[in-house]
């Protein structure tokens, strides 16, 4: 059995970071990477998880999250990854 995928804040940080409104963070291989929309298709990353794009995260966060809100973001993220199995 593959231990749990965790997501750090510096996972979320990363992924509202990003110039690409529409990247995303996935699991693929093992590892949680944020990657950009017109990668998620290409060969390397088929089959990828994606968990939460930077628009919705940048939603549900607000325009200036706190480092608790982010925290509490990777945690619920990282809760629903390990929940179906990622």
């Amino acid at each position: 059995m593959t231990e749990p995928q965790t997501i750090t804040p510096d996972h979320v940080r990363s992924l509202l970071a990003a110039d690409d409104g529409a990247a995303s963070l996935v699991l693929i291989g093992g590892r949680v990477e944020v990657l950009a929309a017109d990668r998620l298709d290409s060969d390397e990353y088929r089959g990828a998880l994606e968990v939460a794009s930077r628009d919705e995260l940048a939603e549900r966060l607000g325009p200036d999250p706190s480092d608790d809100d982010i925290a509490a973001e990777a945690g619920g993220l990282s809760t629903s990854v390990q929940q179906i199995g990622g």
